[in-house]
């Protein structure tokens, strides 16, 4: 297994607590707001809970997700209720992320592709399957050996979206090839300067899913990250595939959360709402980059800003400490970030104005 990255962070968080203003850590996006109210409430109301919850997730969850795709990305899932399951639900999508290649079965031999710079759990994934990793933003020319195929759109960290010609190249690709793509459009409700397009959007996908997965999260579009809510969706043969090995080994979503998920993605409220409160921070704390003459890249979509003084990325880190600001060193995602630094919008709106006054003083 590599290192866990955020380890390599104590200095800087050490000199960074030397501020008198105190930390701005906007190295990690953890959400800070208040879980809404409709999500704690079916919570609540949801807790006497005695029996095991279901793998497959209930009825009211899978419905609700199936609106949710409809309603806000255009997707039409086969049958969210039919016995190939088109929809499940996971344990946040970080433990997806990290045991999708093991779930499909693809263990010892070949190579996932994952993004030049991206989360680093997909080259941990592959890494417990015993699987090769190739980092590439486009289609091999050959497909060799791979097995699987990573993108992500909005993109963490550089929060890059990708063109409806780019993913229809992939799509096209794995389909020629035989080989699951699948999209982390963990931040899809988050667009700023382009609206995001899913994978499964029949303008992409075409008739049906046939090779292709998509996974959601709640965590940061309602601010419940404590809640470990995710989706799973796509083509049902491989959706099935991921669900009879979660139930066999016991990878239960928690039925009052299940029924906080179905709450939230019946809502546009609340998503709405926290949608405004993270632009209103990005539109601040950007300003504030700019004028402290460093360039922010991409950004137009997500939670962070990907910002490089065109030096190394723990130059820019120890810079940063030095104003009692937290940043995470894009060598985290991929030795092509190398140049880059992420900070995170999950701040309060203190926290932010802190980050703000220090760097345009």
């Amino acid at each position: 297994m590599p290192d866990f990255p955020w380890d390599s962070l104590a200095g800087a968080r050490a000199r960074a607590a030397q501020h008198p203003g105190g930390v701005v850590d906007l190295s990690i996006g953890t959400p800070v707001d208040p879980t809404p109210g409709v999500l704690r409430h079916a919570l609540a109301a949801a807790a006497d809970a005695p029996g095991y919850p279901t793998a497959l997730g209930t009825r009211e969850l899978r419905q609700a997700a199936a609106g949710w795709l409809q309603r806000r990305l255009g997707v039409q899932l086969a049958d969210p209720l039919g016995a190939e399951p088109s929809v499940v639900p996971t344990v946040g999508s970080k433990e997806l992320v990290a045991l999708l290649p093991t779930l499909l079965g693809l263990r010892g031999r070949g190579t996932v592709v994952v993004p030049e710079v991206g989360y680093p759990t997909y080259e941990v994934g592959a890494v417990v399957a015993g699987l090769a990793v190739h980092r590439t933003d486009t289609p091999p020319e050959r497909p060799g050996d791979t097995v699987l195929v990573w993108l992500n759109s909005p993109g963490n960290p550089h929060g890059r979206v990708l063109t409806d010609a780019q993913l229809s190249d992939w799509v096209a690709w794995g389909r020629a090839h035989g080989v699951p793509v699948v999209a982390d459009e963990c931040y899809v409700e988050l667009g700023w300067d382009v609206v995001p397009t899913s994978v499964l959007h029949p303008r992409i996908a075409g008739a049906d899913h046939t090779g292709l997965l998509a996974v959601h999260s709640l965590s940061k579009q309602s601010t419940a990250a404590g809640y470990r809510g995710g989706l799973l969706s796509g083509d049902p043969a491989l959706v099935r595939r991921v669900w009879e090995v979660r139930r066999h080994l016991g990878l239960l979503v928690p039925t009052p959360v299940q029924a906080a998920m179905a709450a939230a993605l019946a809502d546009d409220a609340h998503v709405a709402a926290q949608r405004e409160r993270y632009r209103a921070r990005r539109e601040l704390l950007a300003a504030a980059v700019r004028a402290a003459g460093a360039r922010i890249d991409h950004s137009e979509a997500g939670l962070y800003l990907w910002v490089t003084r065109d030096e190394d990325c723990w130059t820019t880190i120890d810079w940063l400490a030095g104003l009692g600001v937290v940043a995470a060193p894009g060598a985290f995602y991929g030795p092509a970030g190398a140049r880059h630094v992420r900070l995170a919008l999950t701040a309060s709106d203190e926290r932010i104005a802190a980050a703000v006054e220090r760097l345009t003083a």
